[in-house]
């Protein structure tokens, strides 16, 4: 996947909706966090009814920002799959994706970290709670545990060396990973609609399936900072969960095994190319 020491373009991509009472201080705190290294912000507003369109178009004339915008609120998973796509046309190689929330509880001051581990070979790093260090503020004791058992869930079924944070949305990806993986996956990148947060565990147990390379580091969730409404729906995304741990404990039939085939061609080009 190139020089992996090499970092291009550091692309950060915020999906946000009904965010204006944080938007401005968040994108503040990423020009701070970034302030030495080529950056851009991609964020994909998905039908904001309070404001949070006006005030980026304004912020736009002073920062690096693109605003890919739905008329109508479409949901976190399409949110998210329209901003990889964006961002993945517009990657040259040796850029980075950073994905986080746009609601402030995802603090860029971790991004720095989150580029040495890329910059050490791995093709993604996830901010992880549960690393020494990590952990979270403003969460109910009730919401704690039920995330922390949701992680360990998955840890069970899809173990990955290393990783411990499977539902935490703020990760850094190599984007010639998130290239290959859209060419392999194609429409079906984030499968499960309308099941709440589930795809943010998908695109993990993907990256999984085509032998990314993974690391973490320990972060603290800022649930305390956040502004808006929550937008999960506990119950939707539980029935998410067991409808992803049927669909991936093994890639069933037509499509599961095309999904092998495309990732088996991929790893052997890229054997081709560090043999030359």
């Amino acid at each position: 996947m190139g020089d992996e020491n090499n970092i291009g373009i550091v692309r950060v991509l915020l999906p946000v909706y009904n965010e204006a009472a944080g938007i401005a201080t968040l994108l503040e705190r990423i020009r701070t966090s970034l302030h030495d290294v080529p950056y851009s912000v991609l964020v994909v507003e998905d039908g904001s009814t309070d404001g949070t369109h006006e005030q980026l178009t304004a912020l736009a004339a002073t920062m690096p920002i693109e605003i890919l915008r739905h008329s109508t609120n479409r949901g976190l998973w399409e949110t998210i799959r329209d901003g990889f796509e964006h961002a993945s046309r517009e990657a040259q190689p040796g850029d980075v994706i950073i994905r986080m929330d746009g609601d402030d509880t995802h603090d860029p001051r971790y991004i720095p970290a989150m580029l040495a581990k890329i910059r050490e070979g791995n093709d993604v790093v996830i901010a992880s709670r549960f690393q020494p260090g990590g952990g979270a503020e403003g969460l109910t004791g009730y919401r704690a545990f039920i995330s922390r058992c949701a992680n360990l869930l998955m840890k069970a079924i899809f173990p990955i060396p290393g990783v411990w944070e499977y539902s935490c949305g703020y990760r850094a990806y190599r984007a010639e990973l998130v290239q290959d993986a859209l060419h392999v996956f194609g429409n079906s990148f984030i499968d499960l609609k309308g099941v709440g947060f589930t795809c943010t565990v998908e695109k993990l147990l993907k990256f999984r399936m085509m032998g990314a390379r993974f690391a973490e580091i320990p972060f603290v969730l800022r649930y305390d900072q956040k502004r808006s409404s929550s937008k999960m729906l506990s119950s939707v995304t539980t029935l998410g969960y067991g409808v992803l741990i049927l669909k991936y404990i093994y890639p069933w039939g037509e499509q599961g095994q095309r999904w092998q085939r495309e990732i088996a061609t991929l790893r052997r080009r890229r054997g081709e190319r560090a043999a030359v």
